[in-house]
């Protein structure tokens, strides 16, 4: 029978970018994870900071070339979206590569100002404050406004958002807004339209309203955010071709508009068979916002993307081991983990997300097909499909097995509730941070430590 390596290989085509097999051993990006599970133990999550600016890197050098291509008159601006990830570890390693933020929430104001004074970014960063804003959120908004952070953009979410701003507001030049259109949902949708931003029927007529002779503030931006993400569907062309039409209409009675934000919604490599053409995608959305502003000879907008889990998925893991076996029936065989896709990979549980799943020792042996099973009392802990197959193969063998999901960066950590209390009590697990130091080699940092019991307890209040 064929080894598990082989039956990879001939599936899906192994090893791939980023992946490679040593000596009966996978190695992710040069790093022996095998070594750091013998250092670490397991559950552990990783984070291997270089492929955030890989991806960074790669999205501006695509956007470029396409504008260049296109011979398109605008710039293309690239903010990170901080809720994928909050944590600094990340978004320092973002802020290297001459990127801007975007936000959703009031506690993402004062840590850029916490960025400002460690000197990681300055005053004049691009802020895009998206969001339906809270009293505290519009008040961090205002002061950070009058601090002298002159490129924050409050996004409105709604007509009544601007009534604190114009209250509250007082500068030397314009105060910059954008307005957020309602997106329509997606044809399978519970909803026809997003419960997020202004109805776009409704966009012009209240800026004639409110702000069209309001000196103390202009509409620089339109965003819009479609839900589908971005892909090379109808629907997706479709509600792109629409907002474009918008900001032509709008930009002729708006001169100081000239701002195009398209949100987020970039692919991230979520399977072994993921074969996104991110420069296809990104020469046609330049190309197709071009054509449109051509045809209503409207100036093309600047261009700013909110990318978040492209930015920081492929970055993280997490590696666990196989705690024990059992076979329940003829046909069901289960490897039981130590951790749990609830507390450590909600989107899986959630979302039914799917991320890359190898087996990180064992290659040489034959493969069969498994259940994995997370180690809390829920029923739906577990994971039984791969994103290209509906099952799950892992090497046969009776040996110590240890097995990796990549790509996990993004909103995973968050979503478990970093540092509290989880299903069953489980505690989070350790978290290593890993750099790149100049001559090659690796840079390992604990992050976190394992929780303990005491810190639970702590929590939960039974002790002080």
């Amino acid at each position: 029978m064929q080894s598990y390596q082989e039956f990879l290989d001939l599936s899906v085509g192994f090893p791939q970018d980023g992946y490679e097999i040593i000596e009966d051993e996978l190695y992710f990006h040069d790093l022996n994870l095998m070594e750091m599970i013998e250092t670490y133990g397991t559950p552990l999550r990783f984070t291997y900071l270089p492929i955030i600016s890989k991806k960074i890197q790669q999205a501006k050098l695509l956007f470029q070339q396409a504008i260049i291509k296109n011979n398109y008159r605008g710039t293309y601006k690239y903010c990170y979206c901080t809720k994928s990830s909050h944590f600094k570890h990340i978004v320092e390693e973002a802020l290297k590569n001459e990127i801007h933020l975007e936000t959703s929430s009031a506690f993402d104001m004062p840590m850029i100002e916490a960025l400002e004074k460690k000197g990681a970014v300055s005053k004049d960063i691009t802020v895009i404050c998206n969001g339906f804003k809270t009293f505290q959120y519009k008040q961090y908004i205002i002061d950070m406004l009058h601090d002298g952070f002159t490129n924050i953009i409050p996004v409105l979410d709604n007509k009544e958002e601007f009534n604190l701003y114009d209250d509250e507001v007082e500068m030397d030049t314009p105060c910059n807004l954008g307005i957020r259109i309602a997106a329509e949902e997606q044809p399978d949708s519970q909803f026809y339209t997003s419960r997020l931003g202004v109805r776009m029927e409704d966009i012009i007529d209240f800026y004639h309203t409110k702000i069209e002779k309001n000196p103390n503030f202009q509409v620089k931006l339109l965003h819009f955010f479609i839900n589908s993400g971005i892909s090379d569907t109808p629907y997706y062309w479709n509600e792109l071709e629409k907002y474009v039409t918008l900001y032509c209409k709008f930009k002729k009675i708006n001169p100081a508009l000239d701002t195009l934000d398209i949100g987020g919604g970039m692919p991230f490599k979520d399977s072994l068979v993921f074969d996104f053409d991110y420069e296809y995608m990104i020469n046609e959305i330049v190309s197709r916002i071009k054509e449109i502003c051509a045809e209503h000879d409207t100036m093309e907008p600047d261009i700013i993307t909110e990318f978040g889990k492209y930015t920081v998925a492929e970055a993280s893991g997490i590696l666990y081991k196989v705690l024990g076996r059992k076979q329940q029936n003829d046909r069901e065989k289960w490897l039981m983990l130590d951790g749990s896709f609830i507390t450590n990979l909600p989107d899986v549980w959630a979302l039914n997300q799917k991320y890359v799943l190898l087996p990180i020792n064992n290659w040489d042996s034959e493969y069969e097909r498994v259940n994995l099973g997370g180690i809390t009392c829920d029923g739906q802990d577990y994971y039984n499909q791969e994103a290209h197959m509906n099952s799950v193969y892992m090497p046969k063998t009776r040996k110590v097995q240890y097995m990796g999901f990549f790509n996990t960066g993004a909103y995973q950590e968050v979503l478990s509730g970093y540092g509290g209390i989880h299903h069953c009590l489980l505690p989070s697990p350790k978290h290593v941070i890993i750099r790149r130091n100049r001559d090659e080699t690796f840079n390992f940092e604990v992050f976190g430590e394992e929780q303990n019991s005491k810190q639970v307890l702590k929590i939960l209040g039974y002790t002080t």
